[in-house]
């Protein structure tokens, strides 16, 4: 019927069509990335064009909806203003701190808007159980409201401790809020979410996976956040979701949880009401009470939020600093260790100026890709004098960095680019002695349940393992 179409060499034309791609891509993929994000797509899209074009599309492009930078501007707006108001013995002039962590403070501060408050209570938790059962009993003392931002929120019988809670506090009058991501919850939107909002309980759906649809999120970009404000006066931050431990069999997972009251529970509401804003979009006011303000203990406190809506990667500025101001020590616990070059670059460099630089890192995991692409770090780690412990007795998903004697972070962020640059994500920058010597205790009993690596050791591995790690490296930028 059309036999000017026989006569078309098809192959010709694929094989045309695919040197296309690679031509306009390799011009387009390096706009606003760093090198590393270039050549992984780019290595992508050159090994299989078509393929790679339309993960790339559905994948690659890591800016949020217009809406939703709009909207953190103006959030981070609000929350600067809000804390203009706040009272002089709260809001922390650098001036009150050494010089290391003044810089911290005003590097955090100029990033995301939130200051360093002081007078804070801040008390670490690293029993799973424990965690759970106190935000639960805190849950049973609400007055007012419950406000809970988790990744995973499980349906099952761990988490119906704190589901328990929250349904009482509901029946008592207490407005009770979740907000969830719409990947990482997705089991507990389906069953469990129902049954809570018939007991009037709002929960929301963070970030919902819905192509062609104005809300619609990218599945890669994810809230990975985990936060709970109690009527405003008790918080919690860490690493820990509400679910059942078992992710990796037989090796349940270890977390670290801070929990804090004083003036820094103001602020991690504040981040809970701006993510509920800029989902429901509904106005918020972030005035902070003067009730909320009462000073709590001595730790100095600053939330660092993180996401890709931010003009800089917030959480990675901030460690590189940190690291780059060390003394004599940085100890890093992270469950997935997928680095950028400053962060490298950071801790080969304090090793360098004589810093004992310590990384510890789980024996067991639940993504194997991953720790395939981590291990391919440890050479360069061990050769530049970092020590690398694997932590053996369960799966150690605890996140925390600590500086020199009296600088701890907590949070929610792992050692990655995905962390870094694609997730949202909250972690707490704490000024306090008492605070870093119960980190470092932490800190030590994860020393000694490892395995250190040894650098002889480890360069006998089998050439076909090396070259696996090797070949996941490649994919860094998007793990």
């Amino acid at each position: 019927m059309f036999p000017h179409l026989s006569a078309i060499n098809w192959g010709l034309v694929y094989a045309g069509t695919e040197w296309v791609i690679r031509v306009i891509m390799l011009v387009y993929v390096p706009q606003r990335r760093t090198p590393a994000a270039a050549r992984t797509w780019l290595l992508l899209i050159f090994l299989f064009p078509w393929g790679g074009l339309v993960l790339y599309l559905i994948l690659g492009r890591l800016h949020l909806p217009k809406r939703r930078r709009e909207q953190l501007e103006e959030l981070s707006r609000r929350v600067r203003d809000a804390a203009s108001a706040l009272p002089p013995a709260v809001r922390t002039s650098v001036r009150e701190l050494p010089r290391e962590v003044a810089d911290a403070a005003r590097l955090a501060e100029n990033l995301t808007a939130f200051p360093m408050l002081a007078g804070n209570g801040v008390e670490l938790l690293d029993g799973y159980e424990d965690s759970l059962l106190r935000l639960a009993t805190d849950i049973d003392e609400a007055r007012e409201r419950v406000h809970l931002l988790y990744y995973i929120y499980g349906d099952d019988d761990v988490a119906a401790g704190v589901t328990r809670s929250l349904e009482k506090a509901a029946a008592r009058g207490v407005s009770c809020r979740l907000l969830l991501d719409g990947v990482g919850s997705k089991a507990a939107l389906r069953s469990l979410a129902p049954r809570l909002r018939r007991l009037g309980i709002e929960v929301t759906e963070l970030l919902p996976v819905r192509f062609f649809h104005h809300r619609g999120a990218r599945a890669d970009i994810r809230n990975h956040r985990k936060i709970a404000v109690i009527d405003g006066c008790v918080g919690y931050v860490g690493s820990q979701n509400i679910v059942a431990p078992h992710f990796v069999p037989g090796h349940p997972n270890e977390e670290l949880v801070a929990r804090v009251t004083g003036p820094i529970v103001t602020a991690l509401e504040a981040a809970f009401v701006s993510d509920r804003w800029q989902e429901l979009g509904e106005d918020v006011s972030l005035a902070p009470s003067l009730d909320s303000m009462q000073r709590t203990g001595d730790a100095y406190v600053q939330l660092v939020p993180s996401s890709p809506g931010y003009r800089q990667q917030t959480f990675a500025t901030l460690l590189v600093s940190l690291i780059h101001q060390a003394r004599s020590r940085v100890h890093v616990t992270t469950p997935y260790f997928v680095p950028d070059e400053p962060f490298l670059s950071a801790i080969r460099t304090a090793v360098q100026r004589g810093v004992d630089v310590r990384l510890v890192l789980s024996l067991h995991s639940n993504q194997m890709f991953t720790i395939f692409a981590q291990r391919s770090f440890y050479d360069e780690l061990l050769d530049a004098g970092v020590r690398v412990f694997l932590y053996r007795p369960r799966f150690l998903h605890a996140k925390s960095v600590l500086i020199d004697d009296e600088i701890a972070i907590i949070g929610s962020s792992n050692i990655d680019i995905r962390s870094f640059a694609l997730n949202a994500e909250a972690s707490l920058l704490i000024h306090d002695a008492a605070v870093a010597a119960r980190l470092d205790a932490i800190n030590q009993r994860h020393f000694e349940n490892s395995d250190e690596l040894d650098a002889t050791e480890w360069a006998r591995r089998p050439f076909i393992a090396r070259a696996a790690q090797n070949i996941a490296r490649l994919a860094d930028s998007l793990l």
